[in-house]
């Protein structure tokens, strides 16, 4: 259960990351949610991706070794 849910917190922090950062480089502005409460530089969209897929891989391992 604890590795799930780190894993969910990490692929929600990448994809919040990931849409910021494209919708800063690529469209009008920042996608997703996080640009409503605060405002956060691209390189932060980056870091937040980047951070959230460490997270998302480290959760996602713990879950298969508890599996196996």
């Amino acid at each position: 259960m604890k590795n799930e849910t780190i894993a969910i917190i990490g692929w929600i922090t990448a994809v919040q990351g990931a849409l910021g950062a494209g919708g800063r480089l690529y469209g009008d502005g920042p996608w997703g949610l996080l640009h409503q409460w605060w405002d956060i530089p691209t390189a932060g969209y980056v870091i937040l991706f980047a951070v959230g897929a460490v997270i998302a891989v480290v959760g996602e391992t713990g879950r298969k070794r508890a599996k196996a």
